[in-house]
């Protein structure tokens, strides 16, 4: 009828497997990235709104160097073993792990109910699941949330280093857990909740691309190409579920 709100519900069972990135996915960890990246460039006029434009969900390294191009500062790229002290974009790049894991630390974890809901339905229909995320702490992150073992793929940023993978917004994390999981691209969901993300899921032409607004991040979600935006992964189970 007109003016009921757009239908949320989504055949998860329907596709083979599911890509899930990890901070603002599973984790709310995003809000600790946001605070460690607000920290490191606290005294360049750093705002909310430089997150979601130049650094979310992509490789670190990479949003150092789009933050302090939209500052039009230059810096020299340096190497990933520079020390935190060290101006570069490496250097800056572990300066900002080295706060995130500071507040890790410090604060408890626990990952979104409605995501935990989905991946009960996903572990009892036999769906198969992944990883997928830029950040070097996945395993670190995964185990402070008390689900160390429940990813059977994990293609996270020190994987893609490793591999020599391209990060988001290129497909290739993607493709690679997708591949590790033995399923086609048109048989497995892609859920993010960055931009980088979503354009990385429509450029590997995967079956299903869902974005996930935490925060104000629906109508770029949906311009990059998101098949659905959702809250909550809650809002896509049947109301007997939730």
């Amino acid at each position: 009828m007109r003016g009921d709100p757009p239908a949320t519900e989504l055949d998860w069972l329907a596709y083979d497997a599911v890509l899930f990135d990890l901070d603002g996915v599973i984790t709310p960890t995003a809000a600790v990235h946001e605070r460690a990246w607000a920290e490191l460039f606290a005294g360049h006029g750093y705002t909310d709104g430089d997150y979601l434009t130049h650094i979310d969900g992509k490789p670190r390294y990479d949003g150092v160097a789009a933050f302090l191009a939209s500052r039009e500062i230059e810096l020299p790229w340096g190497d990933p073993d520079d020390g935190p002290e060290a101006e570069t974009v490496c250097g800056l790049g572990n300066r900002k792990n080295r706060l995130f894991n500071e507040i890790l630390d410090r604060e408890p974890l626990a990952p979104y109910e409605g995501t935990v809901a989905v991946l009960d339905l996903l572990d009892v229909q036999g769906v198969a699941q992944a990883i997928v995320s830029s950040s070097r702490n996945a395993h670190r992150v995964l185990a402070a949330a008390g689900m160390a073992t429940r990813f059977p793929v994990i293609v996270d940023g020190a994987r893609a280093a490793e591999e020599g993978l391209r990060g988001k917004p290129d497909p290739h994390m993607f493709e690679r857990a997708a591949d590790l999981l033995e399923v086609e691209r048109d048989r497995a969901i892609v859920v993010e909740d960055a931009v980088a993300g979503v354009q990385a899921g429509v450029a590997g032409a995967f079956g299903y691309v869902l974005g996930i607004d935490r925060g104000g991040n629906r109508q770029a979600l949906t311009d990059a190409g998101a098949t659905l935006v959702v809250d909550d992964l809650a809002d896509t189970l049947p109301a007997v579920r939730r």
